[in-house]
């Protein structure tokens, strides 16, 4: 007896031919699934469409599309145990890579089919659903600099094209960093929470490593003192995530929690899983196990926090009442 999904498909995501890529996720998944199909158009997104499967009692949701799609549909599955299918089709496809999902369509139908299910965590940034992660500062304001006509045009080198851009006006901001134990100050130009981040997203990489099973969340401090130490800290950040090596640069600095409050001067945009969607403060927490993801299996290491060399640092340990 075959299995039932709502495949839910954005035709306008990528630059391939979507009615091709459609036949062709069919001709895969049919044999074997039983699809419902819907799509995303300007009025109805990807996350309305997953929150009505979800209330119809689907079996499963597979999504088809970039990562805005996915992350928006995955917010309508949170703590729900509805496995979630993952098909991208995207510009960037960090969705995927995060979660060592393959990006060829041929290879993320392989893994509905044969893969095994696996919980990963998910994160609530100021009530917004986060998949991916949060970019404070110079992130936010390349991802705003990549708008729809680049990336269609130049594909994944629109977000490296955007991010030169950003340089000429690379600005720093002071930052106040709450965690369930301590309190941050320090200045930086970028701060980047991620739950689950490829090595393509460089400004995460501080800890060389997101673990998406573990309950917490990684933070990323880049504090550079120009923009030719930007640079540097790009490129070291580059190789961390190339080999595997934590950062090491005094203007680098990285530790893991369970929530982060985020308190900026002066307030600094926010971009969520790709998303402008506003300005600091933030509050960012974990959910552990939110998420139940077709996914191949991984092990991670587990790392430690660095904080040492960044200007104007000063940490407040928070005691405890009782």
């Amino acid at each position: 007896m075959n299995r039932s999904a709502c495949l839910i498909f954005n035709p306008v995501a990528g630059q391939g031919n979507p009615e091709l890529e459609l036949a062709q996720i069919r001709a895969l998944l049919e044999p074997a699934i039983d699809l419902d199909i819907y799509f995303t158009t300007e009025e109805i997104d990807a996350d309305e469409l997953a929150q009505a499967a979800v209330e119809r009692g689907v079996e499963e949701i597979i999504v088809s599309g970039g990562d805005g799609t996915l992350s928006a549909a995955a917010t309508a599955i949170i703590n729900t145990d509805i496995p979630f299918g993952i098909i991208s089709r995207g510009t960037a496809n960090a969705f995927a890579a995060a979660l060592n999902i393959p990006n060829t369509i041929i290879a993320a139908c392989e893994t509905i089919l044969e893969g095994k299910t696996r919980t990963v965590d998910i994160a609530y940034c100021n009530d917004r659903p986060m998949v991916l992660l949060v970019g404070i500062g110079f992130e936010a304001g390349a991802v705003e600099k990549a708008d729809r006509e680049a990336k269609n045009r130049f594909g994944m080198i629109a977000y490296i094209l955007a991010g030169i851009q950003q340089l000429q006006n690379l600005q720093k901001f002071a930052v106040e960093i709450e965690t369930e134990d301590k309190i941050i100050s320090t200045i930086a130009s970028a701060v980047t929470v991620a739950n689950a981040a490829p090595p393509t997203s460089v400004l995460a990489q501080g800890p060389a490593g997101i673990i998406f099973d573990d309950g917490l969340l990684d933070l990323t401090i880049v504090a550079p003192d120009n923009k030719a130490g930007a640079i540097a800290a790009t490129f070291h950040l580059f190789q961390s995530a190339s080999t595997g090596t934590a950062a090491e640069r005094d203007d680098i600095g990285y530790l893991r929690s369970k929530q982060f409050k985020i308190t900026t001067d002066p307030p600094q945009k926010i971009v969520i899983d790709g998303e402008i969607v506003g300005t600091t403060p933030v509050e960012i927490n974990c959910i552990p196990g939110g998420l139940k993801i077709f996914v191949p299996s991984v092990e991670e290491e587990i790392l430690i926090e660095k904080l040492e060399g960044l200007p104007n640092l000063n940490v407040e340990i928070k005691h405890s009442d009782e």
